[in-house]
């Protein structure tokens, strides 16, 4: 039961993004197949929750530069158990970015992503099965940045390619765009 929630999230960003279907499936299976998908434990792969946050002029989303991946990505990380993925993207932009005054813009899951995690001391190479909200914020200046990061940023979205070439963060640049 406590993947309801989730599996009825991604039956709905399905049926309205007939493009990213097969990575929806994909999820779909995941979920159904492993009870314990929340859970860091589950060594080959695990549910993660993330934030694009977008100025309220949609011009700028804030990126991270990841200490640990040393690459500029969007805010987010582990759910740690937690099956409500969009309480657990907002707790990451509180703990990342200090940023408290967030308004839910996207309807549901904004973008889904699978990506390999390399291994890590104790931990070995695994999944991110990554369930991504979209937020606008009207307090953008108010930001700090975490111990899990070098540098938190806010991005102009036409000077993007300046700080990354993830496919992953450049189509959720595109798809900012249809809000």
């Amino acid at each position: 039961m406590h993947r309801t929630q989730l599996l009825n999230l991604l039956e709905n960003y399905k049926n309205k993004s007939s493009s990213d279907n097969s990575v929806a499936d994909k999820f779909i299976n995941f979920v159904k197949n492993n009870s314990d998908c929340f859970k860091r434990t589950l060594q080959y792969g695990h549910i993660t929750g993330s934030a694009w946050v977008i100025n309220e002029e949609r011009t700028q989303t804030l990126l991270t530069h990841h200490k640990k991946l040393d690459k500029w990505l969007q805010l987010g990380g582990h759910v740690d158990g937690n099956s409500d993925v969009l309480a657990e993207a907002i707790r990451e932009v509180e703990e990342e970015s200090g940023l408290t005054k967030l308004t839910l813009i996207s309807d549901g899951i904004f973008d889904l992503d699978v990506h390999l995690i390399p291994a890590h001391k104790n931990e070995p190479e695994h999944y991110h099965y990554d369930v991504r909200f979209c937020f606008s914020t009207n307090d953008p200046d108010n930001i700090v940045i975490s111990d899990e990061s070098h540098d938190l940023k806010w991005i102009s979205i036409d000077e993007i390619e300046k700080f990354t070439r993830e496919q992953s963060v450049l189509r959720m640049v595109d798809k900012c765009f249809s809000l």
